[in-house]
């Protein structure tokens, strides 16, 4: 069975938006809107002003009908109503451009809120997530929050103001007149609110679809060339289309019930009118009613039915704001990755201590959505050739057990230390857990002596400098890069540690130097480049720890002797604790671990394994190193 590339994650969502999402709820966004409170302040009293010169106008203009009426002059009236019009629609233009202003404070406002959340999330939620499904939360979500301003809660205000004056005025001109047309409109209001329950969901779930297919764009633009180099862009192609039609239907199903708003408002000023016209026209011709209060009504009855209008339309507009409100909140609700942390406050010369990083019986295993996530790798590895099925059944079949099972060893200060073993032994997972990007389900992990949640993170990871098996290059400058860690470090040492990892040659390249791009993602380097500049990087912040994953697994024979030399320099500095798989760079270090199926199968150094493991020497003679 064939599937597209993009396909891969179907029947793996995570957090399914019809059961598992939080519902929004107006409370949710207070904290949103008094954040502009002054301004709203502001907005309101314009409101109520506004509110003001609109119903006084029916007035002037009954006055006016009955002075004609009279044959009698009317003075100042005419500019008095002229003055109320005039001043009305300032008020209202004033208005609404703070409405547009504060609409944009809060879209920046949630959006600081989330991408601080987002990036603060423990691991683990970037392990199940899909990134086009957060970068969407960021972009189109925030963004319909405009709405709950633009013309919802607060356009209400003065519109409940005029409605309700408009009530009072017509209940004393006619209290016959408005039942009639208060029957007609509560008919009205009864069919939106709850159309308003279906628009919520509706929305939702037209949310979610947005954000899978920028997840789909998103996967599909950054692995353009996997994609191309396998013949796989019609199929990647047809997946993405595929989510964007999901989205167009579910667009569809929201502007179907939405729809149903406006003819529905429309249908009940028409017939309120028609009511207003024949009953109102009976009334005036059997002398209970004057005309110049039928035209008042009138005038009243669009002043009652415009912003009964406008909240029907308010309606559709907030419940898909607060569709997308749940979908902030689902993340802005998550604990974030220091959550519960119990921080001891002697933390001072920790480095003094002579064992660097201990494990005493540490077992872990990552959470089941994480293995399912790496299912979904070995999916996009296989570029849609294999079915999820085939996937989950090739993990299970390498997952036994806990990934970590009671694992202990102590690296002093100053030494080098070698991780090796095959495939799926565990080594990437001891750097996770160092770096506490996760923590360990039982046993402890020490750094400098002290347990490591007993320090701030900030201060563990300060100890550290990891890179990582594929470490990434960010977009922007050779500059940008190296300072990301170390935003002080001046041009001298960005051109000192680039000679360390022999990458001062790229400097040369372009006239901008240390300001030339390095393209989306480092494409306009090499793969080894990439991994020199990562380790650049991580060597600029001076770490008392050093941690690679794999370091020189993308470097041709000579950078990679050119790179152990410097590793090896590094190393009379600080503490190097190095994963490899070519056992060459690593055979001088002062101990190797041996790792097999999450346990420790061995400790000692090149000479004293050959003769105490048979893994290890099995290793070591496949790659001709006996």
């Amino acid at each position: 069975m064939s599937m597209g590339f993009g396909s891969r994650r179907r029947g793996m969502n995570y957090r399914d938006s019809d059961d598992g999402s939080p519902r929004a709820t107006f409370r949710q966004l207070f904290p949103f809107l008094l954040e502009h409170k002054r301004v709203l302040s502001i907005v309101i009293a314009l409101s109520v002003a506004g509110a003001i010169t609109s119903l006084a106008q029916p007035l002037v203009v009954a006055e006016v009908i009955t002075l004609v009426g009279e044959a009698e002059p009317l003075g100042i009236l005419v500019w008095v109503l002229v003055g109320l019009v005039v001043t009305a629609a300032i008020l209202s233009g004033f208005r609404h451009y703070l409405l547009q202003r504060t609409g944009e404070g809060v879209v920046l406002s949630s959006r600081k809120a989330l991408v601080a959340k987002m990036l603060n999330l423990p691991v683990a939620e970037f392990d199940q997530r899909r990134t086009g499904d957060l970068v969407s939360r960021v972009g189109s979500d925030t963004t319909l929050l405009r709405a709950v301003l633009t013309q919802g809660l607060v356009e209400a205000v003065g519109g409940s103001l005029t409605f309700v004056g408009a009530v009072i005025a017509m209940l004393y001109l006619d209290p016959i007149l408005f039942l009639l047309t208060a029957l007609v409109v509560s008919v009205a209001v009864t069919a939106v609110v709850t159309l308003s329950r279906r628009i919520r969901v509706a929305s939702r779930k037209a949310q979610d679809k947005v954000g899978d297919l920028a997840s789909s764009v998103e996967r599909a633009i950054s692995s353009v060339r996997t994609v191309r180099a396998a013949n796989a862009t019609q199929r990647e192609i047809d997946s993405v289309t595929s989510d964007a039609e999901g989205a167009w239907r579910l667009g569809l199903a929201v502007a179907k019930i939405s729809a149903l708003v406006v003819p529905i408002s429309g249908i009940a000023l028409q017939i309120a009118f028609l009511v207003v016209l024949g009953v109102g026209g009976f009334r005036v011709a059997s002398g209970a009613l004057p005309i110049a209060d039928l035209v008042a009504f009138i005038l009243f009855l669009f002043m009652m039915i415009m912003p009964l209008g406008q909240a029907f339309g308010a309606i559709s507009s907030v419940n898909q704001a607060l569709g997308a409100l749940g979908r902030i909140q689902e993340i802005i609700s998550l604990p974030s990755e220091s959550d519960g942390d119990v921080i001891s406050n002697d933390v001072a010369a920790a480095e003094n201590h002579g064992v660097a990083v201990e494990f005493v019986g540490v077992s872990f295993d990552y959470p089941e959505a994480a293995h399912k996530t790496e299912a979904e790798k070995l999916v996009a590895e296989a570029l849609g050739e294999e079915s999820l099925a085939t996937a989950e059944i090739a993990l299970v079949s390498r997952h036994q057990g806990p990934v970590l099972d009671d694992v202990s060893f102590a690296v002093p200060v100053g030494s080098k230390t070698a991780i090796v073993g095959p495939s799926g032994a565990g080594k990437s997972s001891l750097l996770s857990l160092m770096e506490r990007f996760y923590d360990p389900t039982s046993g402890v992990i020490k750094v400098f002596g002290h347990e490591s949640p007993s320090l701030p993170r900030e201060t563990l990871r300060g100890y550290f400098g990891y890179v990582e098996q594929d470490a990434p290059v960010l977009a922007g400058t050779i500059r940008d890069n190296l300072l990301i860690g170390s935003p002080g470090a001046s041009d001298d040492q960005l051109t000192a540690v680039l000679d360390e990892v022999n990458l001062r040659d790229i400097l040369s390249r372009d006239p901008e130097g240390l300001d030339a791009q390095v393209g989306e993602g480092g494409v306009l380097l090499s793969g080894g480049e990439r991994q020199r500049m990562a380790i650049a990087r991580a060597l600029l912040q001076a770490p008392a720890i050093l941690l690679l994953d794999e370091s020189t697994s993308s470097l041709d024979g000579p950078n990679e002797l050119l790179m152990k030399h410097a590793i090896d320099k590094v190393s009379q500095e600080r503490t190097v604790i190095v994963i490899a798989h070519r056992l060459a760079t690593v055979v001088d270090s002062d101990q190797i671990i041996v790792l097999s199926g999450g346990t420790i199968d061995a400790i000692g150094t090149h000479d004293e394994l050959l003769t105490s493991s048979s893994l290890y020497k099995n290793l070591a003679e496949h790659q001709l190193l006996v």
